[in-house]
């Protein structure tokens, strides 16, 4: 029979999931709305809720595909968001999404209280509350039940724990959480316990495409006894989707948020780390081995997506638009205004009497201008880039990519789901098909054996 190998992607804005072969090609695909309920500081989710959704987009992909074994399940999943337990492994708050309000001013506190530059040099994270440790200080001082607390799951380390696996911290999840030491490769002796939690909150930690047990066989009976992994946070696993792994490489990202990942080795020292997070790019574990990757991103598709709203053009006017927006001259550009950095939104105001196609096209420009602000960024942190991948909804409008020539050649793989198929990939490493990350068939050679 053939092996397969089922990837998990618990995103933002939904759960989707691949079935892919060994050869590496996308045969299936499942996908469900991720389950959040809005609250007046922004969002949370059921834990359980987040899993059965993420349980529904693999089952889809797997009843879709063709008659194989399943060998592996790989899990990725957004960061800064996660499940917070008791010693009786029970469940003390919903999940609070990694863009929610709450932690403000506790954000502050940690800069004022363990020392800004001391902890961005450690962590490589600014203080702010985009950090799970400010979230988890809130929850002590506001939710009394979160004082019970043992031990602390990402949303992919969750998933995995719930299909059957052990309870395992992926280094490039925990990158993102503000409780790991990124010089010592060990937990930050200080953040727990200002948080008010246990010094082992989290559990051992292991790199991603670690073997974290098998598949039980509850939620997915066709994958019973499959070797389950953490495939770390989402934007990197995209990047081993599309092969962006080897240092020098970046991957952009284009979704609602759009992601910079840059590939670097051997590991940034804590002055180069400081200089990386004053710029506005984050440092962390990567999902290879012995690398670490430098992380940037703006709010780029929802500032284009209210732009395209306001101009009343919906998916089947995009085409007409990109072509105006390419014929756009340079002079004939207006000024425009857009909110690139933050989720808190401005009215949105566009010039009276511009012709919509030179609106999209200050639009696109003004998002490339940031982007390419931010990969200067990190070439002054870790020197030229070597290569740029581009993945996501975004990357499909003709405007978008034509604006972003100006980074030099860009390559745009056609797979289907990036994150998804890199799960899977790093589920191959769990199972033994593949020794590293190093060794996954490549995107080139999946699609001529056929891969949509």
């Amino acid at each position: 029979m053939t092996d397969l190998l089922v990837g998990i992607d618990v995103g933002t804005s939904a759960c989707k999931a691949a079935v892919v072969d060994e050869d590496g090609r996308e045969l299936a695909h499942g996908k469900a709305p991720t389950p959040w309920r809005q609250v007046p500081t922004g969002a949370e989710v059921d834990p359980e809720a987040l899993f059965g959704a993420a349980v529904e987009a693999a089952r889809a992909a797997v009843a879709a595909a063709p008659e194989g074994r399943v060998r592996g399940i790989g899990v990725t999943s957004m960061a800064e968001a996660g499940v917070l337990l008791d010693g009786e492994n029970r469940v003390l708050h919903p999940a609070i999404a990694w863009h929610d309000a709450r932690g403000a001013s506790e954000a502050d506190r940690i800069a004022t209280e363990l020392g800004e530059e001391s902890f961005s040099e450690r962590t490589g994270l600014p203080a702010s509350p985009l950090c799970t440790l400010a979230k988890l200080r809130w929850l002590v001082d506001h939710h009394p039940p979160a004082r019970a607390a043992r031990r602390w799951l990402n949303v992919a380390e969750w998933v995995v724990r719930r299909l059957g696996g052990a309870d395992v911290a992926e280094l490039s999840l925990s990158s993102r959480t503000g409780l790991l030491d990124l010089v010592a490769k060990a937990p930050l002796a200080d953040a727990p316990r200002w948080a008010g939690m246990p010094d082992d909150l989290l559990p051992e930690l292991v790199l991603a495409g670690t073997p974290a047990g098998v598949a039980d066989g509850a939620a997915l009976p066709e994958a019973r006894a499959a070797a389950l992994t953490v495939a770390g946070h989402d934007h990197l696993c995209a990047g081993v989707g599309v092969g962006v792994v080897a240092p020098g490489d970046v991957l952009d990202s284009c979704g609602t948020a759009e992601a910079l990942v840059r590939v670097v080795a051997p590991p940034l020292g804590p002055e180069q780390v400081r200089r990386s997070v004053a710029a506005g790019v984050t440092v962390g574990f990567h999902v290879s081995e012995g690398r670490q990757a430098l992380l940037a991103g703006v709010w780029s598709g929802i500032a284009l997506q209210e732009v395209l709203d306001a101009l009343g053009v919906d998916a089947a006017g995009r085409s007409e638009l990109a072509a105006g927006a390419l014929a756009t001259a340079l002079d004939e550009v207006p000024v425009l205004e857009l909110e690139l950095h933050s989720l808190e939104r401005p009215p949105l105001h566009l010039p009276d009497g511009v012709p919509a196609e030179r609106i999209w096209r200050a639009a696109t420009d003004i998002v490339a201008a940031e982007v390419d602000a931010l990969l200067r960024a990190t070439a002054e942190v870790a020197g030229p880039h070597r290569r740029i991948v581009v993945t996501g909804g975004w990357a499909h409008d003709e405007a978008v990519r034509a604006s972003k020539a100006r980074f030099g050649a860009l390559e745009a793989p056609s797979v289907i789901e990036a994150g998804a198929r890199g799960a899977a990939l790093l589920a191959g490493v769990a199972a033994g098909l593949f020794g590293s990350v190093d060794d996954l068939p490549s995107v080139r050679s999946a699609a001529s054996s056929g891969a949509g």
